[in-house]
């Protein structure tokens, strides 16, 4: 290693076995179980097996690849804006010529390259487009751009007849932008906008092409394109989408399904190694959108993060394919013995496909030598006088993928209609089209009943998605059937009410309670329970959504973070599939008997309480809502603070915010927000007074602990059932002081001390930024 120099040739992952070892609890064994069903559906729905001949391929090619765009936030497609190419050096060598340059993929968005070629060009020239892997070359504290880690690749085709761009990624180039997103950087709101580095460096591809053709050098008919590892990843995404690509060689850049999600290779990649998979494809449907043009797919045989097992299922399903289209022979594997690195007989392999395809060379022609380093890295240095004060690339996260803009507020039912209706579309095709396509029947089982103090609680078990079976209980004044209940408050549990919950009920109602977290006993917090159940003919239920309370998933703070990236690949998101849960539970509610017309409330906070409002545009019959401590925005940013942003919906923002999904909630059932910045909440205020149902939006004030005083009010109950469903009295003030997670309260939970078992948390970890480091 040269002085001074840093270099590291990286994979995109830790050096680490995957998947990362966590305890043998249930909670874990379930999210396993969750996670292998839904890969074995992708794989058998959602690959290549229903493509059984060419006509079919024919058909459906084309709307794959717009799929594709979308799934890479390229649609629509950015502005081609003027690339600005800008020539800073050059290095000549023995035999070929190096530019050092940069052109804009969008304004501000600086791509770094080296373009090689030959020192004398007499004609236009085959010309490869090489994407870097994961090279973090620093010296003197500047970073050198990735491309210069992968020299010896440029200076090999330029000696062999070729023009090659080798372009910088956003993360390893001179200019420092991020892939690692939610790997390590706790943005998980970019699954809310839909954005992916993925997209981001695909885009930079195409706009490279772009400017070959603008090069007299080139030969625009003769394009190829390769890379390996997240290079091979980036081929892979310039070969589906741009049909200028005539042959394509990616190198460790892909795998399938079950490997990442099952095996645990996610968890060696970041974020640009993968699209946002809103239609739930395996990754074998990408891959055959390079067909029929030819391809040959290389790889190791001891990669452990593209392992070969997946590499040559995937293999096996396009070569199908193009065996449909009658072009089996422009399809190739390359194994090379090894493990993830870039190594010689992976190269010549790469080499020895371009010289068939792109210059018609005998396939037993001999190369005379492999790419071999010869340029001082720093020489490659494309800004070598400061990087551009109007760079985009380190924030490029927050605008890449825009958001939608909030239409101006409907003044007339016809136009509410119709926003309505296509919010509702997009939120069934694009954010939720993870839920279960074919929709069970509930069929809630009573586990138990029991009484202590005149208080009967009772235990629903139900499925709300294979393989999880949630617990829901109900809570009221013992002797009242459920049809003398005035009305049933269902409180959405994260794990801080989990725990409160348990404090108060457990050492009462323990053979109920599956599990107990922990928490001491509430006496007090139960007594009050009972008196305002026997003061009220009200009911409580409660309800852990998936990996809160009894399911919880327990493991490392990473492990954590990398789980959640398994929904990503699925085409989900955890928080997306809690909003599934709390429909399932409106929806066993309604199956109880007796329960199927009582008056239902939905009360919840944080994360959950955005959950709630979600799930409640899907089910009728819920008569209001309660939300506190509800995120203004899903949307985050790169120096924001995370614990800020909403939870995580998949492509969300490309339609609609929670306010909009406020004012649809609204519209439906009156909700209420607890909530000291009124004004924020101004657009469902605005949508219900001009539809003339403004008694269904209410923004309250918290009330401060010290304000308490007012709380002591008590309102009169409904004297009977008929008039408090019409008349929806406000919540007895009773019920303000009591209820463990201060049910139907304006009064803002206690802060909570830090709790040693942090892994248990059901809360999106959201880790603290962390800097890159050579193992990454």
């Amino acid at each position: 290693m040269r002085p001074s120099l840093l270099l590291y040739l990286l994979p995109t992952l830790v050096f680490a076995a995957y998947p990362e070892k966590t305890p043998d609890t249930p909670g874990n064994r379930l999210l396993d179980r969750y996670l292998a069903e839904q890969t074995r559906e992708i794989t058998a729905e959602n690959g290549l097996a229903h493509i059984t001949s060419a006509e079919d391929w024919k058909a459906q090619a084309p709307e794959y690849r717009r799929q594709m765009f979308e799934m890479l936030g390229l649609d629509p497609l950015p502005d081609k804006t003027p690339l600005q190419p800008t020539k800073t050096g050059e290095v000549k060598g023995e035999g070929y010529v190096v530019e050092k340059m940069h052109f804009q993929s969008m304004p501000g968005l600086y791509v770094t390259a080296n373009f090689y070629r030959p020192a004398k060009v007499e004609k236009p020239l085959p010309t490869i487009l090489y994407v870097c892997g994961h090279a973090n070359v620093v010296k003197d504290g500047i970073s050198l751009g990735n491309k210069t880690g992968y020299e010896h690749h440029g200076v090999w085709y330029a000696r062999h007849g070729y023009a090659c761009l080798i372009i910088d990624t956003v993360q390893l180039g001179e200019i420092r932008g991020e892939h690692h997103g939610t790997y390590s950087k706790g943005r998980w709101w970019w699954f809310s906008r839909g954005y992916t580095p993925a997209g981001l460096e695909a885009w930079s591809c195409i706009r490279a092409l772009d400017y070959l053709e603008t090069r007299p050098e080139v030969d625009k008919t003769r394009f190829g394109v390769t890379g390996r590892s997240g290079g091979g990843a980036y081929s892979w995404w310039i070969t589906a989408l741009d049909e200028r690509i005539k042959a394509s060689a990616p190198t460790a850049g892909v795998t399938d399904m079950q490997n990442q999600v099952i095996d645990g290779c996610v968890e060696g990649h970041c974020d640009c190694m993968f699209f946002v998979n809103t239609y739930r494809w395996n990754f074998e449907r990408m891959v055959a959108l390079a067909a029929p043009r030819p391809l040959l797919i290389v790889n190791t045989d001891k990669d452990s993060i593209f392992p070969i097992d997946g590499v040559f299922r995937i293999y096996q399903n396009v070569r199908r394919v193009y065996s449909l289209l009658g072009k089996e022979g422009n399809i190739g594997l390359q194994v090379a013995e090894g493990p993830h690195k870039d190594l010689q007989p992976l190269n010549i392999g790469a080499f020895h496909w371009f010289e068939r395809f792109l210059k018609g060379a005998d396939s037993m022609a001999v190369l005379d030598e492999g790419a071999k380093k010869t340029i001082e890295p720093a020489d490659l240095r494309v800004f070598t006088d400061g990087l551009p004060k109007d760079e985009i690339n380190t924030k490029a996260d927050e605008t890449f993928v825009p958001m939608a803009k909030a239409p101006a507020p409907a003044t007339n039912a016809a136009d509410w209609e119709k926003q309505n209706d296509s919010w509702m579309q997009s939120l069934k095709d694009k954010v939720f089209n993870g839920w279960p396509k074919d929709i069970a029947s509930v069929n809630p089982q009573k586990e138990s009943s029991a009484e202590v103090d005149g208080i009967r609680m009772t235990a629903y078990d139900f499925e709300s998605q294979s393989p999880y079976r949630l617990r829901l209980y109900i809570v009221h004044r013992d002797g009242l059937r459920a049809e003398d209940l005035h009305l049933v408050a269902l409180n959405v549990l994260d794990e801080a009410g989990w725990d409160e919950f348990c404090a108060a009920y457990h050492s009462r109602f323990g053979k109920l309670i599956e599990v107990f977290p922990g928490s001491p006993k509430d006496d007090a917090a139960f007594e009050q329970e009972k008196k305002m159940f026997t003061n009220f003919k009200w009911g409580m239920a409660y309800i852990c959504p998936r990996g809160v309370g009894p399911t919880a998933w327990t493991g490392s703070p990473k492990a954590q973070t990398q789980r959640l990236r398994r929904f990503y690949l699925l085409g989900q998101t955890l928080d997306g599939m809690r909003v599934w849960d709390i429909r399932r539970t409106v929806q066993t509610f309604r199956a109880i008997p007796g329960f199927g017309e009582t008056p239902l409330w939905i009360q919840a906070h944080r994360d959950m309480a955005v959950d709630s409002l979600y799930a409640s545009l899907f089910e009728d019959g819920i008569k209001r809502l309660d939300l506190h401590d509800l995120p203004l925005t899903h949307n985050g940013t790169v120096s924001g603070d995370p614990e800020a942003t909403g939870p995580a919906l998949l492509n969300v923002l490309k339609y609609l915010d929670i306010p909009q999904a406020a004012a649809m909630a609204a519209m439906r059932t009156r909700t209420i927000i607890y909530a000291p910045d009124k004004a924020a909440w101004d657009y469902p205020a605005t949508v219900t007074k001009n539809l003339g149902k403004e008694t269904n939006f209410q923004v309250r004030t918290p009330v401060k602990p010290e304000d308490g005083k007012e709380e002591e009010k008590k309102p009169e109950p409904p004297k009977d059932k008929k008039k408090s469903a019409s008349a929806e009295p406000s919540p007895p003030a009773i019920i303000q002081a009591t209820l463990p997670q201060k049910i139907l309260s304006s009064t803002p939970p206690k802060p909570r001390p830090p709790r040693k078992d942090t892994p248990k948390r059901d809360t999106v970890p959201k880790p603290r930024p962390k800097k890159d480091s050579p193992k990454k």
